[in-house]
């Protein structure tokens, strides 16, 4: 019998497990790698064949994801005995992107890494089938060590024997070696009066010292310094140019984080899983004098993202600092991560104490994944290491190869083979040209390892995205379709490829922004979905955004226009009433108030939106969270934080209008009351949770609605505020509790960084019925 295994079934311990079975059970054969999974042949007793094949499914290694396993009758030929085979060099159309995730060291790794007497003693580079770098060193498929950046470094005979004894944990791992042949640290400088001093002790002595260090990891340079030195975190920030983001802090193990921070149960399967991606948790009020962490790590937030040492490198360098680290990626904001080690001299030596780097090339920049618990359940707010490019089920073959160009912010890029879609890894924002290089180097690398060319290029309908733009080349230079997809129908497609759910369904599309068909500036939209349709039916009403774009970068501003459409400004330059934070908000910015009041009257350089991340900003400023965007969702996320704090408020009302066959919920109900509120004393963060839940009520009950005009009772949730637990997870207990099936987000972001995956889905169902 011969068979085919698909899915991310290489470099994963695959071929060892399989051969494993085969001599277990007694029966003869061969299996090998090629460029579209793991391939073999089978004889024997058939009871013990049977057997074998239930086992490529259901005995398939921890990191193994097996998506399809065929099996064909064949002939026997009498072979002797099990063998692993060399690979198969063979493609098809559905190759290659088999190529497995980057996954943290194991157990059985850092047991040898911390023993005296294994000759892997304080090795960095140790891994095995269950563990260590894939994507980040491959360089085409099939993945062996050839088309690796390991084969640089030439097995030694211990290694070797490791390599092909089927009986060790090392069978077939590509990326075995040890510190007589594999890669080597080294620190930049190296001091001349210690010459011989180890790389990671220079570098643990510098970071205890009050210093900052670049540390070449997995899939890019880190930027390290002691997570309780304020002074050094902020010399962090002034290297990135970031302000205020939040920035993650490494520790050695879960007691280490839960000094920290609130780690429930799932989000502990997380942060020790085998992905080790940084999540976000609740952090401790009550941490321990000696657990503190500076205020500029993660300033106006309750949330603390965290991870654990995803490499030996990264356990080592914790354990000789002996405190947890700030450990973010070593690029301004919104580029792409540096991942040469020239680049790294040229832009990051000149600002950092020391270099940690070595000689294993990084063939494929991959980003920190980032994820937190929404509704008691993981969901990806990034995803990148551990996770790219495991490839995403399709309910049907696309009918051509498809490139989605994906959005401008969070970019990700995505190509479609017959039923598998394959999501690149985050590429930073699109306004950046590096990010756009990034952009293009990703869409390169990805049809290279697909071995394909696209037959069409989908693409967001906004004409001022550099996306837009990058499609319409790309396009031409392949002689391919264009397919515009409408911003919000591809955040619920990707919520229903997750959920392998065909619709229709109605959908909540809360965004910051996207491109609507009519037009003006969408982003708090209610719909009837499919792939192949997004009929809106309902949104926030509408209000200007004064200056245009300069909104989203000041909520303020967006506090105004509210309070001009919700008829609480008295004139155009004071609040109406005695109310001391409207007060200092206008006094704040008395030199633009009246301005900006007017921009809000006439619609002058106004044009409107119904975006609900507008209106979350617009009740931060109004609640003292945040005058001034200096990331994507600043004030949002300050307003989510004081609202978690008072997690039983009751909701703020608002009203339901219908215009034109659409429901308007309006919005600017909230706001007054949010005023109303304010004006009689109540504390920002109790205004703050009533909002969260006065807004998940008014969507819910126009969900009611639609639910009955249409007979449907599944409702999918995307878009960027829906990474807001307080939010998402009130939603969608309204919905629960009104009878609807809810679908949010866990494996894909619901952010931009999903959008291209939906694009994919789109398009698809654009070329099955035009």
């Amino acid at each position: 019998m011969a068979f085919r295994v698909t899915g991310t079934v290489q470099g994963v311990g695959f071929r060892p497990t399989v051969h494993r079975h085969a001599r277990h059970l007694g029966v003869a054969g061969w299996v090998a790698n090629d460029a579209s999974g793991v391939v073999g042949e089978v004889e024997g007793p058939p009871p013990a064949v049977d057997r074998l094949v239930h086992l490529l499914r259901h005995g398939a290694p921890p990191l193994a994801v097996v998506d399809r396993v065929e099996v064909v009758e064949v002939a026997p030929i009498g072979q002797p005995g099990f063998a692993v085979r060399p690979s198969l060099q063979s493609r098809t159309l559905a190759a290659a992107l088999a190529i497995p995730a980057d996954t943290a060291t194991c157990a059985a790794c850092l047991a040898e890494v911390a023993d005296p007497a294994d000759r892997r003693h304080r090795y960095a580079f140790t891994n095995c089938t269950a563990c260590g770098p894939r994507l980040t060193i491959v360089t085409s498929p099939p993945y062996d060590r050839a088309n690796t950046s390991m084969a640089a470094f030439p097995m030694c005979a211990a290694c070797r024997a490791e390599y092909d004894d089927p009986a060790d944990r090392r069978f077939h791992a590509e990326a075995t070696c040890c510190p007589a042949c594999g890669p080597r640290l080294r620190a930049e400088p190296a001091p001349a009066d210690h010459p011989d001093a180890g790389p990671i002790d220079l570098v643990a002595a510098d970071l205890r010292a009050g210093g900052v260090v670049a540390v070449k990891g997995l899939g890019g340079y880190h930027l390290a310094a002691l997570a309780a030195d304020e002074e050094a975190v902020q010399r962090v920030r002034a290297i990135k140019h970031r302000e205020r983001k939040p920035m993650a802090v490494l520790v050695a193990d879960l007691a280490g984080a839960r000094r920290l921070a609130h780690v429930d149960a799932p989000a502990a399967a997380l942060l020790a899983g085998p992905r080790a991606p940084i999540v976000l948790v609740p952090r401790r009020t009550d941490a321990p004098v000696d657990a503190a962490v500076a205020d500029a790590v993660a300033p106006a937030t309750h949330l603390l993202g965290l991870l654990l040492p995803p490499t030996a490198l990264h356990h080592l360098l914790l354990a000789a600092v002996g405190a947890p680290i700030v450990l973010t990626s070593a690029n301004p904001t919104d580029e792409p991560m540096v991942v040469d080690d020239d680049e790294a001299r040229r832009r990051l030596a000149p600002h950092v104490d020391r270099l940690l780097a070595h000689d294993r090339a990084i063939t494929t920049r991959v980003d920190d994944s980032v994820a937190r618990i929404v509704d008691g359940a993981p969901t990806l707010l990034r995803r990148a290491r551990g996770w790219a490019p495991e490839p995403i089920r399709l309910a049907s073959p696309v009918p051509a190869p498809i490139l989605a160009v994906g959005a401008d912010l969070k970019s990700t890029v995505a190509v479609a083979v017959g039923d598998r879609a394959w999501l690149s890894t985050h590429l930073g924002d699109l306004a950046h040209p590096a990010a756009r290089d990034a952009h293009a180097a990703a869409v390169d690398h990805l049809l290279a390892l697909a071995g394909t060319a696209p037959e069409v290029v989908a693409h967001d309908l906004h004409p001022g995205y550099a996306s837009t733009d990058l499609a319409a080349d790309l396009a031409a230079a392949h002689g391919a379709r264009l397919v515009g997809v409408q911003h919000h129908h591809a955040h619920l497609a990707a919520c229903l490829v997750e959920h392998d759910h065909p619709g229709p369904v109605l959908g909540v599309a809360f965004d910051g922004l996207g491109h609507g068909t009519d037009g003006t500036a969408w982003g708090g939209e209610l719909g009837l979905v499919d792939a192949h349709r997004f009929e809106r039916l309902g949104h926030l009403a509408p209000v200007p955004m004064p200056g245009g774009d300069a909104a989203a970068i000041e909520p303020w501003r967006m506090a105004v226009a509210h309070l001009q459409a919700c008829g609480r400004l008295d004139g155009a330059d004071a609040v109406d009433g005695p109310i001391a934070a409207l007060a200092a908000l206008a006094a704040r910015h008395a030199d633009r108030w009246a301005a900006v009041a007017e921009l809000a009257r006439t619609g002058v350089r106004s044009p409107p939106t119904t975006s609900a991340g507008r209106l979350f900003d617009a009740v931060a400023a109004l609640c003292g969270a945040g005058d001034e965007n200096t990331y994507e969702g600043e004030a949002a996320t300050a307003l989510e934080s004081l609202a978690a704090s008072r997690p039983d408020a009751e909701p703020h009302p608002a009203g339901i209008d219908e215009l034109d066959g659409h429901l308007v919920l309006r919005g600017g109900d909230l706001v007054a009351a949010a005023v109303d509120d304010l004006g009689s004393g109540v504390a920002p963060a109790e205004v703050a949770a009533r909002f969260h839940a006065g807004l998940a009520a008014l969507v819910a009950g126009a969900l009611v609605r639609l639910g009955a005009t249409n007979g449907v009772a599944t409702v999918a949730c995307s878009g960027g505020v829906l990474q807001n637990a307080v939010f998402a997870t009130a939603l969608a207990a309204r919905l629960r509790a009104e009878g609807f099936a809810v679908l949010l987000h866990h494996r894909v972001p619901p952010n931009d960084g999903g959008i291209a995956l939906g694009q994919v889905a789109v398009a698809a169902a654009h070329l099955r019925h035009p």
